[in-house]
C-alpha cells in the first residue's frame, strides 16, 4: 500500500486505546479513536476507513455487536473488515467465525483477546488489509 491505511478504533477503555494505538501508529497506519459506540458510529458513516478495531463490552453491555451487525446490513460500511478485540469470549461465550455453533452471531472478520499480543494485532491487521485489498481487485 503506497498511502497510509486509516483505521479506526472503538473501545471504552482510554488506557487501552493509548496502547493500542501508538502500537499502530509506529507501524505506519493511520488510526483515529472512539471512546464511544455513538461517536464511533457516526465516525464510520462519516468518513472512509481501511479497517475497524472493535471493543464488544461499552456502553450499556455488547453494544460492539450492534456496531458489527449495523455494520453488515449497510452496503458501504459491510466492505469495511472488523477486527474484535476483546477480553469476554469465554465468560459469556461469544461466537466467532471459526466456531461451529452459529457463526452468524455477530459479523467480525477476525479476533484478537485482550490482553493483545502486539505481534499478533499487527499480523492480523496486515491480513485483513491485504484481503480487503486483494478484495477490490487491487
Amino acid at each position: 500500500m503506497s498511502e497510509k491505511a486509516k483505521l479506526l478504533m472503538i473501545d471504552d477503555d482510554p488506557d487501552f486505546v493509548e496502547g493500542i494505538k501508538a502500537i499502530l501508529d509506529d507501524a505506519g497506519y493511520d488510526v483515529d479513536v472512539a471512546y464511544n459506540p455513538d461517536d464511533g458510529f457516526k465516525a464510520l458513516t462519516s468518513q472512509h476507513y481501511d479497517l475497524l478495531l472493535l471493543d464488544i463490552m461499552m456502553g450499556r453491555g455488547a453494544e460492539g455487536v450492534m456496531i458489527a451487525r449495523k455494520m453488515r446490513k449497510d452496503p458501504v460500511l459491510n466492505q469495511v473488515p472488523v477486527l474484535i478485540i476483546t477480553g469476554i469470549r469465554e465468560q459469556i461465550a461469544f461466537l466467532f467465525p471459526g466456531q461451529a455453533v452459529h457463526p452468524g452471531f455477530v459479523a467480525t472478520d477476525a479476533l484478537v483477546e485482550k490482553p493483545v499480543e502486539p505481534d499478533l494485532l499487527l499480523e492480523k491487521v496486515r491480513a485483513l488489509l491485504q484481503a480487503a485489498a486483494e478484495k477490490k481487485g487491487k
